[in-house]
C-alpha cells in the first residue's frame, strides 16, 4: 500500500533535496578558489555534472518545476566555475 503525503510535504522534500545537492559543490568551489589547486579534480566528472545540470534545467523548465529550475541554475554555475578553474589552473 503506497504512502500518501500532502502536496506541500512533497514540495518541501523536493526543495530540501535540491538544496542539499546544489550546495554540495560549494565547498569544492570555495577550496578551489582559495588554493588554486585543481590537479586532483576530474575534468571529465565536472563536464558530465555540468551537462547533466543543463539537461535537468531544461527538463525543469519544460515541466515548470521551481525546485528543479532553481537548483540546477545554481549547480550549473558552481560546476561551470570549477570547470573554468580546472582549465585555468591546469
Amino acid at each position: 500500500m503506497p504512502l500518501k503525503f500532502s502536496f506541500m510535504f512533497i514540495k518541501i522534500i523536493g526543495l530540501l533535496a535540491a538544496a542539499c545537492t546544489t550546495f554540495a559543490l560549494l565547498p569544492q568551489v570555495i577550496k578551489t578558489i582559495r588554493t588554486k589547486r585543481t590537479q586532483d579534480i576530474s575534468l571529465q566528472m565536472y563536464i558530465l555534472i555540468f551537462v547533466g545540470n543543463l539537461l535537468w534545467l531544461t527538463y525543469g523548465i519544460g515541466i515548470n518545476d521551481f525546485a528543479l529550475i532553481s537548483a540546477n541554475v545554481v549547480t550549473s554555475v558552481f560546476s561551470f566555475t570549477i570547470l573554468i578553474l580546472k582549465l585555468k589552473y591546469k
